[in-house]
């Protein structure tokens, strides 16, 4: 007798997990983030004020990755250093330009699929369907953003970096790559979670799992063409 009921149990465990396996974040369940106050520090806040004031903690985090971006800039290098780092930055942009085209040759196909998923098989309504198509659109632009971002601030970096060791500085060499991948580690987390605040504040609670999805999916999309494609070209800056 014990060991049917061990059985049982470990039958409607995995019955559990295969049911759960089914979610993903289309089915997320949202609450009112208005609805209910907890508190912080002895203040009362709704959810949705918290989400809102940290959202502007996020801006200032943003903030920081440009002044990091705008230090390095500043700092000195030698003239033909320079030169090459500009000829590097204007390669990387051209590259940037085709993929963007290629891009958008993709983004076609994989909308068509998106559309026909959510209007023909989950039976959802065109505006549904063109918000999520719409934040895969957003997605794929944060993450072309980070990608020209980030060459931007390597080819300053480097510059500088071989400037420094040029002159025998120790710790510029070190401090100035440094510097670099913080400003876009953080201009990259920054911004993702700014689009994601956004979506949880103004979407309409039913369909945030969906724009998730979408999010997701857009940003997914332009960050794998833009390594997959070119993944080495974009690495020369890195590289100098």
């Amino acid at each position: 007798m014990h060991l049917l009921k061990t059985v049982l149990c470990v039958i409607g465990a995995v019955a559990l997990l295969a049911g759960e396996s089914l979610a993903s974040e289309a089915h997320l369940a949202i609450p009112d983030l208005k609805a209910g106050t907890f508190g912080i520090f002895g203040v009362q806040i709704t959810a949705y004020n918290l989400l809102l004031y940290g959202s502007a903690v996020i801006c200032g985090t943003l903030g920081i990755s440009l002044y990091l971006r705008s230090q390095i800039a500043s700092l000195p290098a030698h003239d033909s250093m320079l030169k090459i780092a500009d000829i590097i930055y204007q390669t990387c942009c051209t590259y940037l330009i085709q993929q963007g085209k290629f891009l958008i040759m993709l983004f076609v196909l994989i909308a068509a699929a998106m559309a026909y998923y959510f209007m023909g098989l989950q039976g959802e309504s065109l505006n549904t369907t063109g918000l999520v198509l719409l934040f895969s659109v957003v997605g794929m632009i944060g993450s072309y953003a980070v990608a020209w971002f980030g060459i931007r601030v390597n080819t300053y970096a480097n510059a500088r970096t071989a400037f420094a060791a040029l002159r025998g500085e120790p710790w510029d060499v070190v401090s100035i790559p440094l510097r670099a991948g913080m400003s876009i580690g953080l201009f990259l987390i920054s911004l993702e979670l700014v689009m994601m605040v956004a979506i949880l504040l103004f979407v309409d609670r039913a369909i945030v799992g969906y724009c998730f999805l979408g999010f997701a999916i857009g940003e997914s999309l332009g960050a794998s063409a833009l390594r997959i494609a070119g993944g080495i070209f974009t690495k020369i800056p890195l590289c100098q």
